[in-house]
């Protein structure tokens, strides 16, 4: 296993900087231990309850980027605090994480109310997802309803990626707004039609054509 070291202290008074040198020793006799290898030690000076730490970035990049598949902390308080603790086990969670503690000598063993909050948390999210995925079969069948064909959308799939695979047909749009759907409704059918467009640029795009008339 790779390993990213993980040490923070509250305050950046000089009587902490023992507590980050004494974390560090620690989490590197665990990783010997267990035969770990260290890619990296972060060390920060920040309040446990605040997300936005240059660290906690630093140390998802090293996950999403499979440099490393392992976290070693002290404890988990020294990850977060409160709501940000628990964000962020949901994260390195999702990211198949393993998370090492010197207090428990091996793998965190989260408490009974720490993995009940976040089994909420993932059913909460795969609700969301259900939601925004019926929201946009919704739109599809409401812009079919309106005279839209998706089958004009299928010429296109055999070209390679790039630039003309994100165009989306501004004629259609133009028909659909005709029809009296919205701009955040006609973004969701070209999303799952396959157009990598925001609302923004449907609506900008409009607005050009508008012009253009």
């Amino acid at each position: 296993m790779k390993a990213i070291l993980y040490c923070r202290v509250s305050t950046d008074k000089i009587t902490q900087e023992t507590s980050l040198v004494r974390q560090k020793e620690e989490l590197l006799n665990l990783a010997a231990r267990h035969q770990i290898t260290v890619v990296d030690c972060i060390e920060e000076k920040q309040s446990g309850y605040d997300i936005e730490r240059e660290g906690i970035f630093r140390m998802l990049d090293y996950f999403s980027a499979n440099e490393a598949d392992c976290l070693l902390i002290q404890d988990e308080t020294r990850l977060g605090r409160g709501n940000t603790k628990i964000a962020l086990f949901h994260q390195l969670n999702k990211l198949n994480v393993r998370i090492y503690t010197a207090t428990h000598d091996g793998e965190l063993e989260l408490s009974e109310s720490d993995s009940m909050v976040l089994q909420i948390v993932g059913v909460v999210e795969e609700y969301q997802r259900k939601i925004h995925n019926m929201k946009i079969k919704r739109g599809m069948k409401k812009a079919v309803a309106a005279g839209y064909d998706p089958s004009k959308n299928l010429t296109n799939l055999d070209k390679a990626p790039g630039r003309e695979r994100i165009e989306f047909p501004i004629e259609e749009v133009v028909r659909l707004k005709e029809n009296k759907l919205t701009f955040a409704e006609i973004t969701k059918v070209l999303n799952g039609l396959g157009y990598d467009v925001s609302k923004a640029t449907v609506h900008r795009r409009y607005q050009e054509h508008q012009l253009l008339e």
